[in-house]
This record gives C-alpha cells, sequence and structure tokens, in this order.
C-alpha cells in the first residue's frame, strides 16, 4: 500500500471517529437529530481528499453512531439515516476545484464562498435523507390534521440548518486560517 493511501485511510478513521464524538456534543432533540458539529470532520475530509474522503468518512461515521447506539427502526431506516444521511455529506467536495482555485489565487472571499456552498450542498443531502425517513418512518408523531411532510420538513429542519450553518462558519474559519489544512503531504 502507497504512502498517501495510508495516509488517507488513516484520516478517515480518525475523522470518522472525532466526527462520532463530536455528534456527542450538542442540543438534542426528543425523536432524534441533534445540533452538532459532526459533519464538520466529514466536509473536513471532503475537502482535503475530494468526494471519495468526504464520502468514507462520512460513512464510518454512520457506522460507528449506528453500531454505539444509533435507534433503529428497520434496517432500511436505519440505513438512511445513518449509512446513506452521513456518507452524503461527503457530496460537499463537489466545490474542491472551485476552492483550490480560490485559494492559488489568494482570494479568501472566493474560498469562503466555496466551502460554505459545498458544505450547504452535503448538509442539504442529509437533510433531505432525513427529511425523506421521517416522513416513511416517523410520520405517527406527526400532530394530529398536520401533513406528516410538513411534520418532517419542519423536525428534520430545526437540527439540520442550524448544524449546517455552524458547519460552514466553522469550516470557513478553519481553511481561511489554515489554508495549509488542505494540502496532503
Amino acid at each position: 500500500m502507497d504512502r498517501q493511501k495510508l495516509q488517507l485511510l488513516l484520516e478517515v478513521a480518525i475523522l470518522g471517529a472525532v466526527s462520532f464524538v463530536l455528534d456527542k456534543i450538542g442540543f438534542s432533540l426528543p425523536q432524534g437529530g441533534s445540533i452538532t458539529l459532526s459533519m464538520l470532520p466529514i466536509v473536513v475530509m471532503a475537502f482535503r481528499w475530494g468526494m471519495v474522503g468526504g464520502m468514507l468518512t462520512g460513512f464510518v461515521s454512520g457506522l460507528l453512531q449506528l453500531a454505539m447506539g444509533g435507534y433503529v427502526f428497520n434496517a432500511i431506516q436505519a440505513a438512511l439515516d445513518y449509512f446513506v444521511a452521513y456518507t452524503l455529506v461527503g457530496v460537499a467536495a463537489v466545490t474542491l476545484g472551485w476552492l483550490f482555485y480560490s485559494k492559488e489565487n489568494g482570494h479568501k472571499g472566493s474560498m469562503v464562498t466555496a466551502i460554505v456552498i459545498g458544505t450547504v450542498i452535503g448538509g442539504a443531502l442529509r437533510y433531505l435523507i432525513h427529511f425523506i425517513g421521517g416522513m416513511v418512518f416517523f410520520g405517527s408523531y406527526a400532530p394530529e390534521g398536520q401533513p406528516v411532510w410538513i411534520y418532517s420538513l419542519v423536525y428534520n429542519g430545526s437540527y439540520m440548518v442550524p448544524a449546517t450553518i455552524l458547519t460552514a462558519i466553522i469550516a470557513s474559519l478553519l481553511f481561511t486560517s489554515a489554508p495549509r489544512l488542505l494540502e496532503r503531504k
């Protein structure tokens, strides 16, 4: 195994574990979901290693969360809420080319924009999966007379929107103040 592949796998394991730990620190909601920085390590890996690194880190994070006490209604719900949702956060890497171009040309504002848009895309994909899972598996929690899709949209948005905003802010501060973190050596 070459050095770069080993470095990728080590970072995936370490940052996947950090994501799991960060998921335990935050504001939890009664029926699942929490406002945390658990997406930050996934986004960091997406911007360091591209989509593969980000998605692998998200998968490891979801696996750890599920193994260490995740809520399981059935296998499909578990796969959606843990594996698919967290893996898709790694899609934040779609703005990686833009981010590197901005870094090379010293455009911090453009770097921030690339980081925020990538993070919002990854967070929105995770939100979409939780929204679908909420409608399909947790619709019985919806108040009487309220459409299930509105309940799922609002409930999942109540933690996903703040978590995505926090992640985008911290990632922007992290990479603009220490752009060398984008370099793999």
